[in-house]
């Protein structure tokens, strides 16, 4: 007889070994991106020994101190990084309890007590011993039809026999490595926002100091002109059009001032701090260290750089698992159940060894016939999430893709504007100084004077408007490659 139960158990525990090697689902396999072997843009030949613009260290990449300095408090004190790490924790320990699943479900029931009261009408009759114990008859009307005092351990355990417990890990998983680079999203945009903003300042401190240097400009020729005016030469015209000129230039001093206080609070909130004043360089000179002997990369380079690639494809691998959960739900699932401790119908034999022992195992193979279509309906629905979810990665890289390709044709055409603009500063210095010149000889008119001030106003603000963006176009540029989460 025991070499028979052997035998079945056996049986048992290789049956359900064979269909646990029967797991159902596709495991997840990267689509077909079809990317380009260059971008769109970059001239250069790309060489796999060369360090890749988006692998540089944000640290080496800015070279500002206080910019740095700026970046490292925004990476300790921004909401948005904070709450990005609590979402890192919470899939963490989703993913740590996920381990636990394969593990048998034990329960302890310290103390059950359960009375039932019945009536005569009811069908059946006291089944207690409590009446004949205390030697008096069950009455007609709400007798103690039944009483149970119970304690003991109950254990319930799924065997993961399709591998529904695999998928649900690898989902988890995906979600946590999501997370992962949902924190990396926001850093890299984080590190691009201060670094955007800590410029917009720069430019803007550059502005005040062209609009300051051209106000003095205009007194000075104000004070030029109002001679010649008391000398008789001009009329008070001259006087008055100078005086508009100057106006022009001294009101953008109080819009600039406004601007710059509200830039710092908008970086005082990126660094997690409140509003006060920014630290930082006055000149635009070695802000950025882009060296000759960086490539680019190639396309494929962004898809282990980027993180909100990485996030549109673990959430295409997650859609892919809880797909293959759906399909899983359709088959037959196997459990084990079983309950062990002490059950009396008194209370002084709760405990009564062995008369109150009690114990059971089971095992249940259950499978779902019909129920409405639900469960067909349920997989063909996450199938059709999963195809989303897949449309959705191909978008993220081919918007990543072109994003990178005009990020690169920016840069450059920038680069021909700032060799303009410098030109064009030039040209409308030696403007003023000559206009100046031919004013005193009495060869130009008062006229052509504010005329080329107001050229050089202009083209000086056009000039430091263009370093602004050409930085800012080297910073998208870096982000556009990955580039931003890595210390």
């Amino acid at each position: 007889m025991k070499h028979r139960k052997l035998k079945h158990l056996l049986y048992v525990a290789i049956s359900i070994l064979a269909l646990s090697a029967c797991k159902i689902g596709n495991r997840y396999t990267q689509p077909t991106l079809n990317l380009p072997a260059n971008f769109r843009g970059d001239t250069a030949s790309y060489q796999a020994d060369t360090l890749i613009f988006g692998n540089v260290s944000w640290r080496i990449f800015f070279s500002d101190p206080q910019l740095i300095a700026l970046i490292d408090s925004g990476l300790s004190n921004n909401y948005d990084i904070r709450t990005a790490l609590t979402n890192i924790e919470i899939a963490n320990r989703n993913l740590r309890q996920n381990k636990l699943e394969y593990l048998p479900v034990i329960e302890g029931n310290l103390a059950t007590v359960n009375k039932q009261y019945r009536s005569n009408d009811f069908y059946g009759s006291p089944s207690s011993k409590w009446y004949s114990e205390k030697g008096t008859e069950a009455p007609a009307k709400f007798f103690n039809y039944q009483s149970q005092f119970a304690t003991g351990v109950e254990f319930g355990w799924e065997l993961d026999v399709w591998g529904r417990l695999a998928n649900q890990k690898d989902q988890l998983k995906a979600e946590f490595l999501d997370s992962y680079a949902g924190k990396h999203a926001v850093q890299t945009l984080l590190v691009s926002d201060i670094a955007k903003g800590y410029f917009n300042l720069i430019m803007l401190d550059a502005q005040i100091e062209v609009a300051k240097r051209n106000l003095q400009l205009n007194d000075s020729t104000l004070r030029m002109i109002q001679l010649q005016f008391d000398a008789g030469e001009i009329t008070a015209l001259a006087i008055q059009q100078t005086e508009s000129q100057r106006l022009i230039a001294a009101s953008l001093i109080p819009e600039l001032e406004k601007d710059i206080a509200i830039q710092e609070n908008a970086l005082s909130v990126l660094i997690g701090q409140m509003p006060k004043n920014v630290d930082r360089k006055i000149k635009t000179d070695s802000l950025l260290n882009v060296a000759n002997d960086i490539t680019l990369g190639s396309p494929m380079d962004i898809i282990r750089n980027r993180p909100d690639i990485k996030q549109a494809e673990y959430s295409l691998i997650t859609a892919n698992a809880k797909m293959n959960i759906r399909q899983i739900m359709r088959y037959p699932q196997l459990s084990l159940s079983g309950v062990f401790g002490v059950n009396a119908m008194l209370p002084k034999n709760w405990f009564n060894i062995p008369g109150a022992l009690l114990g059971g195992i089971a095992g249940q193979l259950t499978a779902p016939i019909f129920r409405n279509g639900r469960l067909k309906n349920d997989y063909e629905v996450a199938k059709l999430e999963r195809e989303k979810a897949e449309l959705a990665f191909q978008k993220t890289v081919m918007e990543a893709v072109t994003e990178v390709s005009n990020t690169i044709i920016t840069v450059e055409k920038q680069r021909e504007q700032l060799k303009l603009a410098r030109k064009r500063v030039e040209n409308s210095e030696l403007a003023v100084k000559n206009a100046s010149l031919l004013f005193k000889g009495g060869f130009a008119s008062y006229l052509e004077v504010i005329t080329a001030q107001s050229n050089a106003l202009s083209s000086e603000l056009a000039l430091v408007d263009i370093r602004q963006k050409q930085l800012e176009a080297y910073v998208d540029l870096y982000r556009s490659l990955g580039g931003g989460w890595e210390n």
